[in-house]
């Protein structure tokens, strides 16, 4: 087994050990959920943490870690008889993003089950982490299944695993501690309330401080143990200080006033519910053990504002995470503490060791360096919430006129505006059925969803399908030597349940922004509806990906990814102005969803082209063809259309004089066109159920073979 990186060997990151620490302390805080970019030590800190928690008392033998004290009733591994246990290292368990079902909640032998009418149960994950802590790197890529387990242990304490009929339960009560980078996309807002506190974090810019990082991590990497023991004296006083707030945590005093504060800072950055009130007591209870008192203060109740609400306040998904201080010291000033009474020195570590530093402070000391050069690690920096840019004020609903096209190509660039008010769009489905990511948008052929019939199971069964089963046993009964109740079973006769879901597309966006496009009203509008898209992208879990033209040239502003809130935040600054290059814009997505089809073939994508349908400029295919802009951005369409791409037009066009460009495009992509209006989900048109394509079958493989032949 390799070395752990020591804890108190992390450079910096104040906030992300103090935020370990406190849920050491108290894991009745709910856990942390760590977000910042790659290569700042989210995962070497959690690792770490593990080491500083105290040894558990386990029954010997149970694979489910019961107390000995208080066996759990319903173990599978019980009943256990009353009798001393054993001591072992609190674990730390890894949930790896792609893992299965199973592999979390553990395994139920199905055929033994029917056929001996035994409950043999593998143990998953869930089971190994109780009593310790749950990791899980990458949380915000998790399968949306497997999150939905995790809130489901996570709330009742216990997991259940069942398959049809036959049910296992045990006990699960661990601290969940997740990473993520917000560039990959954003978390379920019901799993961003399960976790207790949150912390962003980033690379210090402070040369000295990287050059720490640095020195630290190659003395690691050329020595682990000896890297190791120059910090196990630090590790032991950190160890030491957590017992030490454990046993005083019991005493600590939550006074009136420090409630009163709690609830007026809730209520004063209206976030929802009740539970950020209970994480924010137990937190500052928590801050209050560390430091070696027993009475709440005011500056308790501000750290665990500023770690437990910021992911709360949180009204939509484009919302940059934070809270504002000098709000919440107004609030705070409201209620003045009562004066402390005089306390003896707290036991624990002597001050001046890592763990010193208040309830802000943390490990953050460094050993004495008389002995050599400094030593490696990974991590460092005091976070810095980087700022989301802010909507406009644009008003949507103004009249405008039409926009002639001689300004459109003389105009000069015309800074950015803001996005009208998002609102609720219709629903935009690829047709077919897929078997893409899952999702919610379109149908396809997933693990969770309505069973439609049965199979062969291809590997591992996962999902019995009882009725075929016995159907396909049934015939062989006299054959096996049946001579009881019981139907004799055999593993070829096991079929798995296909099952009708929802996926994920690939949402693609290509936006004019062109001249014709410049008023500022009719852009503030056109950039509300991509963000309504946006954000209905967000609640269906797609990928999503930015394409603008305007000029000569079509930009890929951002490749498709999972994070929204970099496409939002890509719109909200788009300039306008210059010619339409409308085949450009078109030809750029042929080329971008081409290398996505190879990066992964199952997503399927769906086109949303939003345009007035005008094409003035061929941009830079001009010294190409001989043709006009209008026929190549007809040619672009059916190469698009020829390729299967499901599509849909959004049609910019206002002003009492139409020429419906947009219908003719939407033809060429043998999609629908559908107005700004039109794409509310209140409103009177038509809804638009499927995005219609010449394809007759997605599922056909010949099926663009089929429409060149044709």
């Amino acid at each position: 087994m390799s070395t752990p990186y020591p804890f108190t060997a992390v450079v910096g990151q104040t906030d992300l050990r103090l935020a370990l620490l406190l849920n050491a302390v108290s894991p009745a805080v709910g856990g942390v959920l760590v977000r910042g970019e790659k290569g700042t030590a989210k995962s070497t800190a959690v690792r770490a943490l593990s080491a500083l928690l105290p040894q558990v008392d386990v029954v010997s033998g149970c694979r489910f870690s019961c107390a000995p004290i208080a066996p759990d009733p319903a173990c599978p591994d019980g009943p256990h008889e009353p009798g001393p246990g054993g001591l072992r290292p609190a674990r730390m368990v890894e949930l790896p993003v792609g893992a299965s079902e199973d592999r979390l909640v553990g395994a139920l032998d199905i055929e033994r089950a029917l056929a001996e009418g035994v409950k043999a149960f593998e143990p998953g994950l869930l089971a190994d982490a109780h009593r310790g802590i749950l990791y899980v790197d990458e949380v915000n890529l998790l399968h949306d299944h497997l999150i939905d387990l995790l809130l489901d242990a996570a709330a009742m304490g216990a997991s259940y695993v069942e398959r049809e009929g036959v049910s296992v339960r045990h006990a699960a009560r661990f601290l969940l501690v997740g990473t993520m980078n917000p560039e990959e996309g954003e978390l379920r807002p019901q799993l961003l309330d399960r976790f207790g506190l949150t912390v962003e974090v980033a690379a210090s810019r402070e040369p000295a401080q990287r050059v720490e990082v640095v020195r630290r991590r190659l003395a690691y990497e050329d020595d682990p143990a000896g890297f190791a023991t120059r910090w196990a004296g630090d590790e032991h006083e950190v160890r030491a200080r957590v017992v030490a707030a454990r046993a005083l945590l019991p005493k600590v005093s939550l006074g009136d006033t420090a409630l009163l504060q709690i609830a007026a800072t809730c209520a004063g950055f209206e976030v929802d519910g009740m539970r950020a009130d209970i994480v924010m007591a137990r937190t500052a209870t928590a801050l209050a053990a560390w430091a070696g008192r027993t009475d709440v203060r005011k500056e308790d109740v501000r750290q665990a504002a500023l770690l437990a609400l910021p992911h709360r306040r949180r009204r939509n998904p484009f919302d940059a995470p934070g809270l504002d201080e000098d709000m919440l010291d107004r609030i705070l000033d409201q209620f003045p503490d009562e004066e402390p009474e005089p306390e003896p020195e707290p036991e624990g570590p002597d001050d001046g060791g890592p763990g010193d530093g208040g309830p802000d402070g943390g490990p953050g000391g460094t050993p004495p360096q008389e002995d050599g050069p400094q030593d490696p690690g990974p991590s460092a920096e005091t976070p810095e919430t980087p700022e989301a840019p802010e909507g406009g004020e644009a008003p949507a609903d103004a009249p405008e006129a039409p926009q002639p096209a001689a300004q459109e190509s003389t105009g000069p660039e015309q800074a950015a505006v803001g996005a009208a008010e998002p609102f609720r769009t219709k629903m935009l489905s690829v047709p077919g059925l897929g078997e893409g990511a899952s999702g919610r948008r379109s149908r396809a052929r997933t693990a969770h969803g309505r069973t439609t019939g049965a199979q062969r199971p291809r590997g591992h069964l996962t999902k019995l399908h009882l009725t075929a089963t016995i159907q396909a046993a049934a015939p062989h009964q006299k054959a096996r030597g049946r001579d009881g109740r019981g139907l004799v079973i055999r593993k070829d006769d096991l079929r798995q349940a296909t099952r009708e879901g929802r996926e994920g597309n690939l949402v693609l966006f290509v936006v004019d922004a062109s001249g014709s496009m410049a008023a500022r009203q009719r852009m503030s509008a056109v950039k509300g509806a991509v963000l309504s898209l946006l954000l209905d992208a967000y609640q269906r879990r797609d990928k999503v990906g930015l394409i603008t033209f305007r000029g000569a040239t079509a930009d890929l502003a951002l490749p498709p990814t999972s994070s929204v809130d970099a496409a939002a935040a890509r719109l909200e600054q788009l300039p306008t102005g210059g010619r339409t290059p409308l085949a450009a814009g078109l030809l750029k997505a042929h080329e971008v969803l081409r290398i996505e089809r190879l990066r992964d073939p199952s997503r399927r994508p769906l086109l949303v082209v939003v345009t007035d349908g005008r094409a003035t400029s061929a941009g830079n295919l001009g010294g190409r063809t001989d043709s006009s802009p209008r026929e190549l951005a007809g040619h672009s369409a059916r190469l698009l259309q020829a390729g299967g791409v499901a599509s849909v037009v959004v049609d910019c066009e206002s002003g009492p004089v139409r020429l419906g460009l947009a219908g003719v495009l939407a033809r060429d992509l043998g999609g629908p066109a559908v107005t700004l209006d039109g794409l509310r989900a209140d409103s009177l048109a038509g809804l638009v159920k499927n995005v219609r394509t010449a394809v007759t079958s997605t599922a056909s493989p010949h099926s663009s073979n089929n429409r060149r032949a044709a």
